[in-house]
């Protein structure tokens, strides 16, 4: 999945079948990205990461 699984803008998916799907929600207002784009994604200009949890950031 690349870079994908650490994103800000992914909406992850899980099926019934266990099947698990990376949903980019940046493609809702922007047609340049893919709304499922293939994987392994491994350079995207779109990707910021993930902000941790705030119990995280304050060490708690």
């Amino acid at each position: 999945m690349g870079l994908c699984a650490a994103c800000a803008h992914v909406a992850v998916t899980r099926s019934a079948k266990g099947s698990t799907f990376y949903r980019c929600r940046r493609a809702k207002t922007d047609p340049a990205y893919a709304k499922y784009p293939p994987l392994p994604v491994l350079r995207c200009p779109g990707f910021e990461p993930q902000r941790p949890p705030e119990d995280e950031v304050r060490g708690g």
